[in-house]
């Protein structure tokens, strides 16, 4: 087919390297362009393992390291007011954050033995589940990652690329090959990627960071909407299953919901499509402003039609058959919570830690529960939640009692312990502003004492800074950290959410909710909301008629 060919911008040049940009914009760029990211582990495990902290060189440090997962911590004791004053290295505690790619959020049992013994020997007990299906330590010493990468990559698991201008961890549904509502089970193409495209030189400089989600579920549960490729479980009325293609979602402090290319995809040829999008990325995305380099930038000034006809033109070389659009998921939690048939007549068991803060020794013990139900496999959510595959009904109430004894409840979480989430925030996080994780849970329990017996959905999202990894613009309460008269606050967002409700919250003008009156707030809301609901009304849906003063 002939290809189609985007002419270059006659503004100044944007570093996109289709027309030539090659040369470096941003320090950024030139530290990717002087020495592949990659080859940080040699240096790491060659000399900044055996000389310590202050043999690592800046770029490295605050750079490459990424690559591997690795991210130096917050000092401890700089309040947020100086995060965006102080220096990088005034920032910098002497110890890493370490992020473990869990793709699909799969883990065996053995997996799950093997981190929590990691974040026992070398975190100091951490362990974080993140809303992308990854697992985060803490207090992790460079003189002991080589070893810590041995103990992974026995069991199969690895911290490349979990950061970086590179892909990173490839989302899938956390019910894939089990839940009996499934369209399409997208684990081939997971592992596909997986294994053929992470820590290929082809795609370790990219732009900026590049999100994958895939998934077959109805329940629409990997946000595909925020990530920038998505393949998303359809019936073509000829072809039968395959995914509905959409590219260029993100938040951050531009956040935009990605778009439908109207292109249906069949299992087999997801990986092909992948590379396509990916490279589409790495050769016409913006380079020179950190701030637009990612894919969401690219697709918003070219539109879904030109992106399609790049895509197949110049990178598939076929045209992809037209495809129906995803219907509507299911109203209601979408979070795996509880206890679920599955398609071969056992059951999956979800629990909800609180906003994913769990540790080695709760992991050590989830192990051994899932191990006396007769499992061998656990799957990590979008939602900072775990689930529990394979339990025979004989086992299901005894597994469910263990972990509700653990403190990780399953049929008695309420709607507030389900729907928050939570960044990591000021305890390790060097831009964030306020506390998130405590905040959360002081907030959760709070809700819980005061609304007992508040049962509808509800998503109340926190976030440290304005980076949005928690995704604050797609719940129905968004709290960003934020300063107010030089205490914790944050700003909130109402009406946003995924799925049935998909779009972006809006800001009350001059909201600003100190911490420590949040759970009133949030009280009040809620109340609000539970009081003038009309049947099935979803929160996000009477954000949107409500008066003002009733969400203020």
């Amino acid at each position: 087919m002939a290809q189609t060919r985007i002419a270059p911008p006659s503004a100044r040049p944007e570093g996109q390297w289709a027309f030539g940009q090659t040369e470096p914009l941003n320090g950024n760029e030139l530290f990717k362009q002087q020495d592949d990211a990659l080859n940080v582990r040699q240096r790491i495990e060659d000399v900044y393992s055996r000389e310590g902290f202050a043999s690592i060189a800046p770029e490295d440090l605050r750079g490459r390291m990424r690559w591997w997962g690795l991210y130096t911590q917050r000092k401890p004791g700089i309040d947020g007011g100086k995060t965006a004053t102080l220096e990088p290295h005034e920032l910098d505690d002497e110890f890493f954050m370490l992020r473990v790619r869990c793709d699909g959020g799969a883990l065996s049992l053995q997996q799950l033995r093997t981190v929590a013994d990691i974040s026992v020997e070398f975190g100091r007990g951490t362990a974080d589940v993140t809303d992308r299906q990854n697992i985060q330590l803490h207090w992790i010493r460079v003189e002991d990652v080589p070893e810590i990468w041995r103990r992974l990559e026995a069991v199969g698991l690895s911290t490349q690329e979990a950061c970086g201008d590179c892909p990173r961890v490839v989302l899938g549904s956390p019910v894939a090959g089990v839940a009996a509502d499934e369209i399409i089970d997208g684990t081939p193409a997971v592992r596909a990627i997986v294994d053929n495209y992470i820590g290929d030189p082809r795609f370790s400089n990219l732009p900026r960071k590049f999100k994958t989600a895939i998934s077959g579920s109805p329940h629409h549960d990997v946000a595909h909407e925020i990530n920038d490729v998505a393949f998303v479980g359809v019936v073509h009325p000829e072809l039968g299953p395959g995914f509905d293609l959409w590219v260029g979602g993100g938040l951050s402090t531009n956040p935009k919901l990605g778009v439908r290319l109207g292109a249906f995809v069949t299992l087999e040829q997801i990986p092909d499509v992948w590379v396509g999008v990916v490279s589409i990325f790495r050769d016409y995305g913006y380079r020179r402003l950190r701030t637009r380099a990612r894919l969401k930038f690219l697709v918003a000034d070219w539109g879904p039609e030109v992106f399609r006809q790049v895509l197949e033109g110049e990178y598939l070389g076929f045209t992809l058959p037209d495809g129906p659009e995803p219907p509507p998921p299911p109203t209601g939690n979408r979070d795996h919570v509880g206890v679920h048939p599955q398609n071969d007549g056992n059951f999956y068991v979800g629990v909800a830690p609180t906003v994913g803060r769990i540790s080695g020794d709760l992991l050590h013990r989830l192990a051994d529960l899932v191990e006396t139900a007769g499992s061998g496999r656990v799957r990590l959510t979008v939602e900072q939640k775990i689930i529990v595959l394979d339990v025979a009904p004989a086992n299901v109430d005894p597994l469910v009692e263990g972990l509700e004894a653990l403190g990780l409840p399953v049929r008695g979480a309420s709607q507030f312990r389900r729907g928050t989430m939570a960044c990591t925030g000021i305890e390790f996080c060097k831009l964030a502003i306020v506390e998130t994780k405590a905040r959360a849970t002081h907030l959760i329990g709070e809700l819980e004492n005061r609304l007992p017996t508040f049962d509808q959905p509800i998503t109340i999202n926190l976030n440290g800074c304005p980076n949005s990894c928690a995704r604050i613009q797609t719940a129905d309460i968004g709290l960003k950290g934020a300063l107010a008269n030089g205490e914790d606050g944050y700003q909130v967002h109402l009406g946003g959410g995924l799925g049935m409700t998909s779009g972006l919250g809006k800001t009350l003008r001059g909201l600003r909710v100190p911490a420590e009156e949040l759970p009133d707030y949030v009280e009040r809301v809620a109340t609000k909301f539970d009081e003038q609901r009309t049947d099935g009304e979803l929160f996000a849906q009477w954000v949107q008629r409500a008066d003002e003063e009733d969400l203020r």
